[in-house]
């Protein structure tokens, strides 16, 4: 599992800067610019919450879920069982 940081689409759609941004929530623009590489381990919910304040959006703008490829050799230890009618 991943989470993709989708940021600088967001940025481009509401035309601001990183620098714009980064001085306008506290945040030095090292740290921003690591936040939308995605070079971090996590993200301060406080800071998540200064990003979609600025940016007037939700956190699932500008973060993804993405699931892990299912894992060949597990599907054949554990295949899956078909659904009970009900």
């Amino acid at each position: 599992m991943s989470i993709e940081i989708t940021l600088d689409l967001m940025l481009v759609k509401r035309k601001i800067s990183s620098r714009e941004l980064a001085a306008a929530i506290g945040l030095s623009e090292t740290n921003l610019s690591l936040i939308k590489s995605g070079k971090v381990k996590g993200v301060r919910f406080s800071t998540l919450n200064a990003i979609c304040r600025y940016l007037n959006c939700q956190p699932a703008d500008i973060l993804t879920y993405v699931p892990d490829p299912p894992d060949p050799d597990q599907e054949k230890e554990n295949p899956a069982q078909p659904e009970s009618p009900d």
